[in-house]
């Protein structure tokens, strides 16, 4: 089994700095769902538009994070996290300033999903360098929690913050956050010294340490485990707010909060993840359970004849157990990857699978929904990839057991 296996001390001031940066990019993709209706009035969207607004960043990265893992031991993840920090921070900034219309709305939104996906992609490297072996798996737990905190955080304060700010002050307060996270970083950069940039005299080909990463099927199962969870996690947030508003006529403020404390429920379900595989807990047996928990879970959220409670209750759950799946899979990296680069490449991969389970996951349930007129048919598409993710879990287990058996 190969490791990592440098022996400098931890810095956990390093790591949440790391942390903090995966929060203020994830306050991007929180802050739109919110913003919709004001951005749609003031700039005349039609739904269509608003959609891409919505969805240009997991378009991004979906065509292209597996290439940008790639580039990171190449580049340097400091290099990649700090210029992803301030593309993204322009970019909201632009948009604010000079958005009058969709076409500047989008070009900005693009590179904001330019910059989402590096940092998403190259923090992983910062986390591995900033600890020491025994740290990282609970450490890289700790930070698959960043884009649940941080939407999660953005769609509870929006609604405050919309009536006074507007959605372009909005835009201004994720900029500065944005920069802000940049300079704890910069502060930090001393503690991320592993992740430097590799010269390119040290690799004889630059496809090499990309090759003997992605060589073994085990990553390409998790991959697609993290694919299928996305499925189901974005189910949930699509089905949650349009259920409260639409069939319970709830206040679109409401919706958000209620969407906002399931969607942070899945932060402790991050951490207990990184926690249990800490300890030794098998990945694969981790993943298969957790599976299975968020597939009976949406048989009690999706049921009509149980109270709302109840039903609300099993999407916080869903939520905080299908935490631990990203968790599981971002920590496979200490044992899978030799070098940053294969770090890189390997968190690539996983951000581009799950990205694909929403790209592809989201618009099939809305196509089944819209088709029978019922929300509980999009059990169609949340139970075949519950029951996929359990059979990926247990394969898992096999490769990571026979990988653990070789010298």
């Amino acid at each position: 089994m190969h490791t990592i296996t440098e022996t400098r001390p931890g810095h956990w001031l390093a790591v949440f700095a790391v942390l903090g940066a995966g929060l203020a990019i994830a306050l991007n993709v929180g802050k739109v769902p919110v913003a919709l209706p004001a951005l749609r009035a003031e700039l005349g969207l039609s739904l269509v538009q608003a959609g891409w607004v919505s969805s240009m960043l997991t378009t991004v990265a979906v065509f292209s994070a597996a290439m940008v893992g790639m580039w990171v031991g190449r580049l340097g993840a400091l290099r990649m996290v700090l210029g992803g920090l301030v593309l993204c921070a322009g970019s909201s900034l632009l948009a604010a300033s000079f958005s009058h219309g969709f076409a500047t709305l989008i070009v900005c939104r693009l590179f904001e999903g330019m910059g989402f996906m590096i940092v998403a992609v190259s923090c992983p490297a910062l986390v591995t360098a900033a600890t020491t072996p025994l740290q990282r798996r609970f450490a890289l737990g700790l930070w698959s929690s960043y884009m649940p905190a941080g939407a999660g955080l953005a769609m509870a304060v929006a609604p405050g913050l919309l009536p006074t700010l507007g959605w372009r002050g909005l835009w201004l307060l994720t900029s500065l956050a944005l920069l802000l996270a940049a300079a704890a970083l910069w502060q930090q950069r001393q503690h991320f010294a592993a992740a430097v940039a590799t010269p390119l005299a040290q690799h004889v080909s630059f496809f090499g340490p990309v090759r003997q990463a992605l060589s073994h099927p085990l990553p390409w199962m998790l991959a697609l485990s993290f694919g299928v969870w996305a499925i189901q996690h974005f189910a949930l947030i699509v089905w949650l707010p349009t259920y409260l508003i639409e069939q319970r006529h709830t206040s679109t403020t409401n919706a958000a909060l209620l969407t906002s404390l399931m969607l942070v429920a899945c932060v402790p379900g991050n951490v207990l993840g990184g926690m249990l595989v800490q300890r030794g807990l098998p990945r694969g047996l981790l993943l298969a359970l957790a599976q299975t928990a968020t597939g009976l879970g949406a048989l009690v959220y999706s049921s009509e004849s149980l109270p709302d409670g109840l039903r609300y209750l099993a999407c916080v759950t869903v939520s905080l157990v299908g935490g631990v799946i990203p968790a599981a899979v971002m920590a496979s990296s200490t044992v899978l990857a030799r070098t940053p680069q294969q770090v890189g490449t390997l968190q690539g991969l996983y951000m581009q699978g799950a990205q694909l389970g929403q790209f592809v996951g989201t618009p099939a349930i809305a196509a089944i929904v819209a088709a029978s007129g019922q929300w509980r048919s999009a059990l169609m598409v949340t139970l075949p990839s519950a029951l996929i993710g359990v059979v990926l879990g247990m394969t898992a287990q096999r490769l990571e057991g026979r990988l653990a058996a070789q010298p």
